[in-house]
């Protein structure tokens, strides 16, 4: 066996989880990846991401010099440009300058409504805490936003409503002490496999009782007390008729509810009509199950409740999340260890990333940004004149695209996001993002997004630069540079302040001070100077297991758990609900519901996981389909079939499944060949802006075998 020139200590750089890594190099080479067993997050134990999906870092497609289009862009006739011919290899002088001009151009021609930028949850907290300073302290917008719209923004918002915060109340690893937990809208076993250990030791070793409801039969479901198969987009009939039982039964915990809530009265009677009967009609659980899971959470001694994007990504996932909070309220499990509302975060940092203000709404710390007392807090810190923030909230990642066109948004820059893979209705998100009058990527790859860009930044790995994570857990801990950056290739916060100073010359300011850092250390001590949770974290505090926020001084250890003692805004609010269906319901001409996700080898739009050697163990699209439903439509296992939707169609292969229910198909999102999302609708929550991803209406049809998108067809890449 190789014996290691140095063993590096980081984070994993896929799920929320944050597992804690030793990268074994030699040679200036990973060549092996391990966990420590001491460490509080995963124990020693990795998934098959974390322990093999580092090799993309060596890819001979990724990006390692700076790129601009040979044929200039205009605004409607902007085209995909994925191979090198199409390219131009620059200085990062010229890249920079090129980028620096245009948006000074577009800016001082069209003021700040103009220009929008895309943070991004899997680059480190100072990259993006930088990256919004810059657009928020330069260009004087707030249209700032990342992919927590796209995945948890329901689950934010219901929170803040009810409790005013929006993070993960209790360590995930606190499971074990939990004697009744429910997991809903969850693949739990592939999403976050390291908590989903957590959760089956739990019920083997601890004797707990886990509760799923769900749509598909889940590995989960092997150690389940319960399985509630639901309907996509029928959570809030479920849950409210979970709460009308706890309710009607005597069930509640009345101490709890007159001492720290508010609002029940209303919220009792808007509950009367969520008989378990009526639920059963609409979301297809049996009553009796819906009462067997009321009566099992609510006399637990601690009861938990972890969720993931199958209760926010719906047209009501507010509401639905709303439902979920409500139990908690309803039974006080919450604000003791082994309890809490526990939103189970997607990408390794998009906790960080909303904390660091990676938003629209919010400035770090969820500062509002129309509070003017935040907006003059910021001025002092970032040096800008009085009043010179904006005070207007800005546009979501859904409505940024939405809003391009001439008076609109006419500029993006895109770190390390993927639109054309993650946005809903993706014909759709193609007309705008070609019509955009100049648009930047920053990123590895030239992935779907950047195939547009007329200017091409390539940045670091995370084993390339140093920085700082913040888990699902809301644990802050140290990422560390292992190996020197490939090529010309930069670190975020490096290419971010290299441009911030040149915007600022053609602006004719001088903040450059505000733009000089040696080391992340110096980025994060200015977020502790400025933000009250994390006014504690040091990276010399970090080294050891990190620490989780707030943290509230140098003296504070960190908070596993929160609201011990008080909700931020003071009492939980209970919130009157109603049902209303999902906005595109099965009719005889689509007569299945669409549902999408992840799968164990895959992350989100591929750009890492589709240039490692994990492509080969899961190497093109399933549509999963129930026995039942194949028998109808004549399909069987491994045949190529046709999705179609009212917006696109897409051909894959059929996995004749019980892993769905009848009536439910599921496709997962990674793949650009069959992408899921030219299928999937953009319909919005009204309140947290987030597309109802988990419920559309398809139809499926044997294809041609010759139809499929076999490996060779992929959109080619060139060696950069």
């Amino acid at each position: 066996m190789l014996q290691a020139d140095r063993i590096v200590p980081t984070v994993c750089p896929y799920c929320g989880v944050g597992c804690n890594l030793e990268l074994h190099l030699k040679d200036d080479y990973i060549y092996r990846v391990t966990a420590p067993f001491g460490s509080v997050v995963n124990r020693g134990n990795l998934c098959v991401k974390g322990r093999f999906g580092y090799d993309y870092i060596y890819h001979p497609s990724r990006v390692t010099t700076p790129l601009l289009r040979k044929t200039p862009q205009r605004a409607g006739e902007r085209t995909q440009a994925f191979d090198l011919e199409e390219w131009r290899l620059v200085t990062w002088d010229e890249a920079l300058d090129t980028v620096a001009d245009r948006l000074v151009e577009i800016y001082r021609r069209d003021g700040s409504d103009a220009l929008a930028v895309y943070c991004c949850a899997k680059a480190a907290n100072e990259d993006n805490y930088l990256l919004q300073k810059m657009f928020r302290a330069l260009f004087r917008t707030n249209n700032v936003d990342h992919c927590t719209r796209l995945c948890h923004a329901g689950s934010v918002v219901a929170l803040q409503q009810a409790i005013g915060s929006s993070a993960m109340s209790n360590t995930a690893a606190e499971v074990i002490l939990s004697d009744c937990f429910i997991v809903t809208g969850s693949n739990t076993t592939e999403n976050h496999p390291i908590i989903a250990l957590q959760m089956k030791a739990a019920v083997q070793k601890y004797g707990a009782k886990m509760i799923v409801i769900d749509p598909r039969r889940l590995e989960l479901c092997d150690y389940a007390a319960l399985w509630l198969p639901i309907k996509p987009g029928t959570n809030v009939a479920v849950f409210s008729a979970m709460a009308h039982v706890i309710i009607k039964e005597g069930l509640i915990n009345q101490q709890f509810v007159d001492q720290r809530t508010e609002g029940f009265d209303e919220f009792a009677r808007s509950m009367e009509k969520f008989t378990p009967t009526y639920a059963e009609m609409i979301s297809g659980v049996d009553r009796n199950l819906i009462i067997a899971a009321a009566r099992m959470y609510a006399t637990a001694q601690r009861g938990a409740i972890y969720w993931g994007m199958g209760i926010s990504q719906l047209s009501q996932g507010t509401a639905s999340a709303l439902a979920v909070i409500h139990l908690a309220l309803l039974t006080g499990h919450i604000g003791r260890e082994g309890t809490g509302l526990n939103p189970l975060r997607g990408q390794n940092n998009v906790q960080g990333c909303s904390d660091m203000g990676g938003m629209p709404y919010h400035y770090p710390g969820y500062m509002p940004v129309d509070d003017p007392a935040n907006a003059a807090h910021w001025e002092r810190v970032w040096n800008v004149e009085a009043g010179g923030l904006n005070r207007r909230r800005g546009l979501t990642t859904t409505e940024i695209l939405a809003n391009v066109h001439p008076g609109g948004v006419r500029s993006l820059y895109i770190m390390g996001e993927n639109p054309m893979m993650s946005e809903p209705n993706l014909n759709k998100t193609r007309q705008h993002i070609q019509q955009l009058e100049f648009l930047v990527a920053q990123d590895m790859f030239i992935n779907e997004s950047g195939a547009f860009a007329d200017v091409f930044l390539p940045a670091a790995s995370w084993a390339e630069k140093d920085g700082t994570f913040t888990n699902t857990d809301r644990r802050v801990q140290r990422v560390r540079r292992a190996l020197a950056p490939r090529g010309q290739s930069r670190p975020d916060w490096e290419i971010i302040c290299d441009l911030a100073k040149r915007i600022e010359a053609r602006l004719g300011r001088s903040n450059s001070a505000y733009w000089e850092y040696a080391h992340p250390s110096e980025i994060m001590a200015e977020v502790s100077r400025a933000v009250p949770e994390y006014a504690g974290v040091t990276y010399a505090r970090l080294d050891a297991q990190g620490l989780q926020t707030p943290v509230w001084d140098e003296s504070h250890p960190g908070t596993p758990y929160l609201f011990s003692d008080s909700f931020p805004r003071g009492r939980g609010k209970f919130t009157p609900l109603e049902f209303i269906p999902v906005t595109e319901l099965p009719d005889d001409e689509y007569p299945l519901i669409l549902t999408t996700g992840r799968v164990l080898e895959h992350w989100h739009g591929g750009t890492m996981t589709r240039h490692s050697k994990l492509d080969e163990l899961y190497p093109e699209a399933h549509a999963q389909i129930h026995p039942v439903d194949a028998a109808m439509l004549g399909i069987e296992n491994g045949q190529a079939v046709r999705v179609c939707s009212r917006r696109g169609e897409i051909v894959l292969r059929a996995e004749v499944t019980e892993k769905t229910s009848p009536g439910v198909v599921f496709i997962p999102f990674h793949f650009a060949e069959a992408a899921a999302n030219l299928l999937t609708l953009d319909a919005l929550d009204a309140q947290a802006k987030i597309p109802e991803y988990k419920a559309c209406a398809v139809s499926i049809f044997p294809a041609s075998p010759a139809e499929l998108p076999h490996q060779e067809k992929r959109v080619p890449r060139g060696r950069y």
